[in-house]
């Protein structure tokens, strides 16, 4: 990749061209549980705090009757630090010279303006300070940056969406890198083989809730079952697959991963990645992961997962406290990093795992290896291979995507109301099938595991869970 090219896709400030894409879509700003005052008890005095996104700085505040609001940070009339604003309960005040804003930007109060002959001021009536649209879902404040005026698209019909809060939980994370490496660890299907491998087997299922990777595949092999982390270990060069589902303008595609066990077996593993950012991947056989890579700025991310149960409800404080061992609140802080080597152990690496630096959470294992590249990855370095399939793809996706933005066209993901709503799951799954006859197993074992859940009766069907023809199956899965 030339260097220009790898700067037009990982530079997202305003005014920039990829920004001026992102700025299309809708992005998590903050977990709900940042209001909780039981995780950060400057809350219950309080409730706002400063964000960044995009490139951005902004403050988030929640006013007495528990709506939020995403305003610019600077005022309006000096620009002093909105974070430091005086919350009054139906707006918030900058102690500068006392501007006081409501949670749609109007100016309520300009209170050291004079009045001429008994006349207020009106000088509040002219100012406004900017308001972003927000929205709920998954626990999650979505924003939406987009240019005024114009309409914000609509969320897909995503299952992390779709469920209850009892079979739902999202949390947060940030990385010293740049976006787009961050995204591109997801969608990269072999880098688990080496990545996340385990030298042990370590399947006590009291271990293992909550955790990717150490639970068994749906399904066996000679009566017995498998765990991940043996399918990762034994079979290491995979078959991958990728394909787009519904409308490709829709931006999601499916990513088929086969994993030879011997002449009878195949592992698969059915993930799937949501133009800009979002990539879906099984957790376990009931539980699936909705991972989003949201730009802080140029060098900073935040991955938000969410957690949706197909089974049982989640145990949340179970899983919040497996999360928070490795992270500092308030902002959701790694408590490892480049300052101390990510946690990793020569002992472990020779014994226990392949990248020695722990087995509980890997996450740190993509964490290492988005930001070990750099704050933004010199992409002219690179020596692709076919395994890289899927991330030549998207580049190619994101590159034309820059270019149908600039001539005022619509990028793929861009969603309206309808298109959105066809967007229902999509399906995950990891498996073990038959070497013939692979495709109608997983489809198979992901309808089962739909029709578990009490929850989705009487939905849609999965996107793509019926078999494209096959002849636009092979038209849609080129080689690279």
């Amino acid at each position: 990749m030339q260097a220009a090219q790898n700067d037009l896709i990982t530079r997202i400030g305003p005014g920039t061209p990829c920004g001026s894409l992102l700025r299309r879509y809708w992005h998590p700003v903050a977990l709900l549980d940042e209001f909780e005052p039981r995780l950060d008890p400057a809350m219950a005095l309080r409730p706002l705090k400063a964000v960044r996104l995009l490139g951005q700085d902004f403050v988030l505040w929640r006013d007495a009757d528990g709506r939020h609001s995403l305003l610019d940070r600077d005022c309006p009339h000096r620009g002093a630090d909105l974070k430091y604003a005086r919350h009054e309960g139906d707006g918030v005040r900058c102690p500068f010279h006392g501007w006081k804003f409501a949670a749609d930007g109007r100016c309520l109060e300009t209170p050291a303006e004079p009045s001429i002959h008994g006349v207020g001021s009106t000088l509040c009536q002219r100012v406004r300070q900017r308001s972003y649209p927000l929205r709920v879902a998954a626990g999650t404040l979505f924003a939406y940056l987009g240019p005024e005026g114009v309409a914000a698209p609509a969320l897909p019909a995503f299952d992390c969406f779709a469920a209850p809060a009892s079979h739902s939980f999202a949390f947060k994370g940030l990385w010293r890198c740049n976006w787009l490496q961050a995204f591109e660890v997801g969608i990269d299907p072999a880098h688990a083989s080496f990545l996340h491998r385990m030298l042990d087997e370590d399947v006590d299922p009291a271990h293992t809730y909550g955790r990717q990777f150490r639970g068994a595949s749906a399904g066996s092999i000679d009566g017995e079952r498998w765990p991940m982390t043996r399918v990762l270990r034994e079979c290491h060069s995979p078959e991958i697959h990728h394909e787009a589902l519904g409308d490709k303008a829709a931006g999601l595609t499916r990513i088929t991963t086969l994993r030879l066990i011997n002449e009878r077996f195949t592992h698969v593993r059915v993930t799937n990645a949501l133009f800009p950012y979002t990539f879906v991947i099984p957790l376990s056989e009931t539980v699936t992961i909705t991972q989003m890579h949201v730009p802080v700025d140029d060098i900073n991310t935040y991955w938000y997962s969410f957690f949706t149960s197909f089974d049982a409800p989640l145990d949340k404080e179970t899983m919040r406290n497996q999360r928070l061992a490795n992270t500092e609140l308030p902002d959701y802080l790694p408590k490892k990093g480049r300052s101390n080597d990510w946690g990793y152990d020569a002992t472990e690496q020779a014994s226990r795992t392949y990248l020695g630096m722990g087995e509980a959470d890997i996450n740190v294992h993509d964490q290492w290896a988005c930001e070990s590249m750099g704050a933004i990855q010199d992409r002219t370095r690179e020596h692709l291979g076919t395994s890289d399939k899927v991330i030549m793809a998207n580049r190619r996706t994101l590159l034309a995507a820059i270019e149908t933005v600039k001539a005022g066209g619509t990028p793929p993901g861009q969603l309206d109301a309808a298109a959105a709503a066809a967007l229902v799951g999509p399906d995950t799954i990891d498996c073990v099938a038959p070497a013939a006859g692979w495709e109608s197993t997983w489809r198979e074992g992901c309808a089962a595991k739909r029709a578990r859940a009490a929850w989705l009766a009487g939905t849609p069907p999965a996107v793509g869970s019926v078999p494209a023809p096959a002849a636009a199956a092979t038209a849609s899965n080129p080689a690279a």
